[in-house]
C-alpha cells in the first residue's frame, strides 16, 4: 500500500554535526566538490592535532546517511554511505539526511531524491535564493514530498538500481588497478631506468650507464635525451570556445572538451557540452582526433585523458595529437607525473599554461625501441580501461533511464530483468523506449 510522505517527517537533517574538542586524531574531510553522483574523488587527510580543520567541515555520517549538497543542487553533489564510516566528516555544504522511519528503505529514498526532476527543482528555488550563487535549505529538501510504495517494493527497485552502480563501482575498481599497474611499470621503466637492457635484466640495478644531465639535475641512462615537449610532438592544439552569442554554435552531436570532463578520467567518454557542426566549423583548426592527449593547463592544470572521438576542446586545454605512436602511453604518464611534482609554480599555486608554456615543458626522451616495447605491453589495459568506462556509460543511461521509470510505476521491478542482462555485455547498444 502507497502512503504520502513529506521528507521532514520520515528522516532527520543535520542530526549531528562535530564540535572542536570532539574530532578524532585523524579525519577524512569531505567538500562538495569531492562528492559527484555518488562518487567520491577525494578526500582532504587532516592531522586534527597539526593541521588547520576547515571550519565548514562538522558533518557527521553513519550508516545508510543521505549527502544532498544544498549549492547549486543541479550539480548532482551527492551521494549515499552504506556502511558506518567514523572518519569521515562532511561539509555543511551538504546537509545530511537519516532515515528514521522503519517503513522507509534509506537507499530507495537516496534514488527518489537523486532523479532529474528533482535536482532541477531544487535548483529552480536556489536559482531564487539571496545568496550570490543558487542555493537551498534542509527546509527545502524536508519540505518535498513523495507517495511511496511498500517497503517490499522500495526495497526491491533499490536494488535494480544498486545492482547496476555495484557492476559501475566494479568497471571502475579493475579500471584503477589497470591503471596502477601500467603506471607502476611506467614507473620501474622511465623513474627507476630498470627496464630491461639487452640481455633483459633490469638496466641500472644491472649497473647499466647513467650520465648527469644538467637540464634535469640528475642522472638519466646513456643515449637518452631531453627534449621540449614540441620537438617530441610536434601537432599541439590549444582549444577555443566559440561564440557563446550564437545558440546554434552548441547542442550537435560534436564533443565538446572542458576541465570537468577529463576530471579522474583516463578516457574521456562524455563531454558535459557539445557543439553543432556549425560551431565546430567556425574553427576547423581546432579538430583533435580520436587518442589525442588532452591536458588541462588553467585552473585545474595537469589533468589527463585520451580523446575518444574526433573533437574540439575549450582555451583551458592543450592537446597533443601523436603522429609518433610510441609515444602515445608515455605521454599520459609523463605528463600526469610531470603535473604532480613539477616545480613550475608562481607561489603557492601552479602557474596556468599557455600554449608556449606547455611546449616548452622539457622531456625525457628514451630510445624508440623501448617506447615502442612500453607501448605494446600497456594496449590490452588500456584498452580494457576503454570497454569499461563505455559500458558504464551505457549502464549509467539504463540506471537514469530506469530511475524515474520505477519511481513512477511506468515500468516493474520484474520487466528490467532482461534489460539488465543485456545491459552487462559490453557490446549491447540499449536504446531507451
Amino acid at each position: 500500500m502507497s502512503r504520502v510522505i513529506k521528507i521532514k517527517d520520515v528522516a532527520v537533517l543535520n542530526r549531528e554535526t562535530y564540535k572542536k574538542n570532539e574530532f578524532p586524531d585523524f579525519i577524512n574531510y569531505l567538500d562538495t566538490g569531492s562528492l559527484t553522483k555518488n562518487k567520491v574523488e577525494g578526500f582532504q587527510c587532516l592531522n586534527t592535532k597539526e593541521d588547520k580543520i576547515p571550519s565548514r567541515a562538522q558533518r557527521k555520517i553513519k550508516k545508510h546517511t543521505i549527502l544532498y549538497s544544498t549549492v547549486r543542487p543541479n550539480q548532482e553533489h551527492y551521494g549515499f554511505f552504506e556502511s558506518n564510516i567514523n572518519d569521515i566528516v562532511a561539509s555543511t555544504g551538504f546537509t545530511t539526511i537519516d532515515v528514521v522511519d522503519d517503513n522507509i528503505n534509506a537507499k530507495y529514498l537516496y534514488y527518489l531524491l537523486t532523479q532529474s526532476h528533482i535536482t532541477e527543482y531544487l535548483h529552480a528555488i536556489g536559482m531564487n535564493s539571496v545568496s550570490s550563487y543558487p542555493s537551498i535549505s534542509p527546509n527545502d529538501i524536508g519540505d518535498l514530498k513523495f507517495k511511496l510504495p511498500s517497503l517490499q517494493t522500495q526495497k526491491a527497485i533499490a536494488k535494480v538500481l544498486s545492482d547496476l552502480d555495484a557492476k559501475i563501482e566494479l568497471n571502475n575498481k579493475i579500471n584503477r588497478e589497470l591503471e596502477a599497474m601500467a603506471k607502476t611499470l611506467y614507473n620501474y621503466w622511465f623513474v627507476q631506468f630498470d627496464f630491461p637492457n639487452e640481455q633483459g635484466k633490469p638496466y641500472k640495478s644491472s649497473g647499466g650507464k647513467m650520465v648527469y644531465n644538467e637540464e634535469l639535475k640528475r642522472k638519466i641512462p646513456e643515449g637518452w635525451e631531453v627534449k621540449t615537449l614540441d620537438k617530441v610532438e610536434q601537432n599541439i592544439i590549444t582549444g577555443k570556445t566559440p561564440s557563446t552569442k550564437i545558440p546554434e554554435n552548441f547542442g550537435g552531436n560534436i564533443p565538446f572538451i572542458t576541465i570537468g570532463d577529463v576530471r579522474g578520467n583516463m578516457h574521456i567518454i562524455e563531454t558535459e557540452l557539445t557543439l553543432s557542426e556549425k560551431g565546430a566549423n567556425t574553427q576547423l583548426n581546432k579538430f583533435i582526433p580520436k587518442g589525442a592527449i588532452c591536458v588541462t593547463c588553467i585552473a585545474s592544470p595537469g589533468l589527463v585523458g585520451f580523446a575518444t572521438e574526433n573533437s574540439q576542446t575549450n582555451q583551458q586545454l592543450n592537446s597533443i595529437v601523436c603522429e609518433k605512436r610510441e609515444n602515445k602511453y608515455y605521454l599520459y604518464f609523463y605528463l600526469t607525473d610531470y603535473f604532480s611534482f613539477s616545480k613550475a609554480k608562481t607561489g603557492n599555486t601552479f602557474a596556468n599554461m599557455n600554449k608556449g608554456d606547455f611546449s616548452s615543458i622539457k622531456v625525457l626522451s628514451p630510445q624508440k625501441e623501448l617506447l615502442i616495447e612500453f607501448r605494446n605491453k600497456l594496449k590490452s589495459s588500456i584498452d580494457n580501461i576503454l570497454v569499461n568506462s563505455q559500458q558504464n556509460q551505457q549502464l549509467a543511461e539504463l540506471r537514469d533511464w530506469l530511475l524515474p521509470m520505477l519511481m513512477n510505476g511506468q515500468i516493474k521491478v520484474g520487466e528490467v530483468e532482461e534489460k539488465l542482462s543485456m545491459a552487462a555485455e559490453p557490446s549491447v547498444e540499449y536504446k531507451k523506449g
